[in-house]
């Protein structure tokens, strides 16, 4: 039992000593509490692994007590103590997540027993801890995350392509991680050795894009002083990644479809022909259909570009994989500002899976962020979430239909259960995923 860390809370002082003693001679790293209020201050500042804790305390509970680790410390064990004549509440508290109970009065011996027994549990859990580790490395590629079916055809058509260098056109909506597949491709590729090189068609002015694109010779306009790379010279070897493709203009395009296929430019004010070669991965947000057909894009750039072309699905179409996400972004957010937070408790994960995201994949990265931030507790609650779930209107009461009948019912049931997600769908007779497909089909939320 060596470096297990103890805390015991009784608010009988010779019963504290006693456990205190017998449990440090075994090489526990004992503290103790005197009621239920000083436990949970200490349960602010010190991490224990188990907690060794009588059942009927004044003012604050045992059972209050572990309902408030089983929230904000689900890593903690907890052995409850109490009286013979309490059989039934340590029962309820074995109900509510205590590991197990023990009867006053009991041997040390049988207590030692109980803890060896339990830090067995424990390395076992620690055990499908790393299990579920190598899963989540598993629904990685690269720096993408996803277990669901969508994001696993994407991974594995990266995989496919990974020993050809012919141009990829990535859709998608905005966050959707289109950059981010845009470095797998490049990583896995025959190029990967070489630089990738962003250009961010969206965010770079019409009248520089020309020597962005291509670089420049001193003098060549009034702010050249000086010779100058343009990121397709930079590009040599590599990958050039052209995001947002679509807000490029018409008369670039035409430069770029040339240089595209002789793999030959001229710089700004040059008159020597340049030769690079490079991998050429583009995407976009626009519907590049119907830019052609509004005459904005042009067909000949498109072909040329869409040779493998794959779309990165929105958030809301991956539902399965925003615990995934939340907890990635939480691990790295936590990491940053050095705050002890363990995880995202249910009622929070319950408001991040109603949520639609319109900003994707980034939306949920800076609501995260922000949750961290601002979260002065262990666990990250949905009150410390950003996202604003749109109101519904309640239906007339008179001549109701079926439809308005069943929204009134399951508002009412989960009003009635705190928006416990599990229980109310217990209650309605149906599976949570059910139950979060007719919360979005109604525009129902809960009342802060």
């Amino acid at each position: 039992m060596d470096t297990t860390k103890i805390l015991i809370v009784d608010d009988t002082p010779i019963i504290r000593e006693s456990l205190s003693g017998w449990l440090q001679r075994a090489n526990c790293h004992v503290r103790t509490a005197t009621d239920g209020k000083a436990c949970l201050e200490m349960l602010k500042k010190h991490r224990f692994d188990i907690l060794l804790m009588d059942i009927t305390m004044d003012e604050i509970s045992g059972m209050e007590v572990l309902r408030h680790v089983k929230e904000f410390y689900p890593d903690m064990d907890v052995i409850m103590i109490t009286a013979v004549g309490s059989i039934a509440s340590a029962v309820a508290a074995m109900k509510a997540g205590a590991y197990d109970y023990l009867l006053k009065p009991f041997a040390l011996e049988k207590l030692e027993v109980l803890i060896e027994r339990l830090m067995d549990h424990r390395e076992k859990k620690q055990e499908n801890l790393f299990l579920r580790e190598q899963h989540r490395e598993q629904t990685r590629f690269e720096s993408i995350i996803g277990q669901s079916a969508p994001m696993q055809e994407i991974f594995s058509l990266i995989h496919d392509i990974r020993d050809c260098r012919s141009t990829v056109l990535i859709s998608g909506e905005t966050g959707t991680g289109k950059g981010l597949a845009a470095k797998a491709i490049h990583t896995n590729s025959p190029v990967e050795k070489g630089p990738l090189v962003n250009v961010n068609c969206g965010a770079i002015p019409p009248h520089l894009m020309e020597s962005e694109l291509f670089g420049h010779q001193k003098g060549a306009f009034t702010d050249a002083k000086e010779t100058r790379k343009g990121r397709l010279e930079m590009a040599n070897n590599g990958t050039l990644f052209l995001d947002e493709i679509g807000e490029i203009s018409m008369r670039m395009q035409i430069d770029l479809l040339q240089v595209l296929e002789d793999k030959v430019f001229y710089k700004v004010g040059g008159t020597q022909p340049i030769t690079t070669n490079f991998r050429v991965i583009a995407a976009t947000n626009r519907d590049i259909h119907q830019a052609m057909a509004q005459k904005v894009f042009r067909k000949d750039l498109f072909y040329r570009l869409n040779v493998i072309s794959f779309t990165m699905p929105p958030l809301r179409n991956r539902r399965e994989d925003i615990p995934l996400l939340a907890d990635h972004f939480l691990r790295k957010f936590a990491q940053e500002t050095n705050k002890n937070i363990h995880g995202i408790n249910r009622r929070g994960m319950d408001e991040l899976m109603l949520y639609d995201w319109p900003g994707n994949v980034r939306e949920l990265s800076n609501a995260i962020e922000r949750a961290v931030v601002v979260c002065k507790c262990p666990t990250i609650e949905a009150c410390h979430l950003p996202m604003a779930v749109p109101d519904g209107k309640k239906p007339p009461r008179e001549r109701l239909t079926l439809a308005e009948i069943e929204q009134g019912h399951i508002e009412l049931v989960l009003c009635k259960n705190h928006w416990n997600i599990a229980k109310s769908a217990s209650i309605l007779g149906i599976d949570r995923s059910t139950l979060y497909n007719k919360i979005r089909k109604y525009c129902l939320r809960k009342n802060s």
